[in-house]
């Protein structure tokens, strides 16, 4: 499978009507709007991800997408139009989220377009059911905890792959004024925003990598266009032997916090020497 690079992601939006006209990237005079300069850019850097990954796949078996807080779902129209156009196959997709007019509104589009590979469902992510074997989840600025979600939907599903770039992450702040190793850092509130959104990051990668996932984390685009650029990218791995939440739960102890991922997963959590069955 030929990948595409971000470059050639962004060219085409901006080039290709077909796609970028339903979207909503254009003027009715058929120019580029200018305040989605950034938003190319993320769904181009996200794409150029995770086509790197689907290379790894059969390319003859379906692979099915789940799109966890899609909201307008710019990432999986955008992926559904180019494996047509450049890989001539159609990958399946699902679409959940909360706001019950975004998917109304996907629905229109999915449409317009006759993209028969396509289901939009309205509500939570942790929620979501279906038939069919989900092999990679994404997450597009899910806010807050709703990234927490679609790693534990993905865990829970099974998902080979589980790709998130997380949003806004106020779980953590009011949790770390005191009684950890760090208060002279974090009593400065500018600070302890800081500090919570990288610690929270950082316990999301030790879930995963306790639930039996290699993880990596990538930058989607430069930090000078948005510094929620981060990618998690986590790739479900055979050993079951050294599957064990020790690193997560060291974190949460050490800084005193009581993170919520674990609560999401319909089993109860592990112990620290327990091994995870995915």
């Amino acid at each position: 499978m030929k990948i595409i690079n971000k470059a050639e992601i962004v060219n085409l939006l901006e080039q290709e009507g077909i796609i970028s006209n339903p979207l909503g990237f254009r003027h009715s005079n058929g120019l580029l709007k200018k305040d989605m300069n950034k938003k190319i850019n993320e769904i181009a850097g996200f794409c150029e991800q995770i086509l790197k990954i689907i290379n790894k796949y059969n390319k003859k078996k379906e692979i099915v997408f789940l799109e966890c807080s899609c909201g307008k779902s710019y990432l999986s129209f955008v992926l559904s139009y180019i494996f047509e156009k450049e890989f001539n196959t159609k990958p399946f997709f699902f679409g959940v989220d909360t706001n019950d007019e975004l998917i109304r509104r996907c629905e229109k589009i999915r449409a317009d377009l006759d993209y028969e590979n396509m289901i939009f469902k309205h509500g939570r992510t942790i929620d979501f059911n279906t038939d069919k074997k989900v092999d990679v989840v994404i997450a597009l600025h899910a806010c807050n905890t709703a990234t927490d979600e679609a790693i534990a939907k993905g865990i829970e599903v099974g998902a080979r792959y589980i790709m998130v770039v997380p949003c806004c992450q106020g779980q953590l702040r009011s949790q770390l004024k005191d009684h950890h190793p760090l208060t002279t850092v974090t009593q400065f509130g500018l600070l302890r925003s800081k500090f919570a959104d990288i610690l929270t990051d950082a316990l999301r990668s030790q879930f995963l990598l306790g639930n039996g996932y290699y993880v990596e984390l990538l930058e989607i685009v430069p930090p000078k266009l948005t510094p929620k650029n981060m990618l998690i990218s986590a790739r479900k791995t055979k050993n079951t032997s050294k599957r064990s939440l020790e690193g997560y739960h060291q974190l949460n102890n050490i800084f005193n916090t009581n993170f919520s991922l674990q609560d999401y997963l319909s089993e109860q959590p592990l112990n620290d020497d327990q091994a995870c069955a995915c």
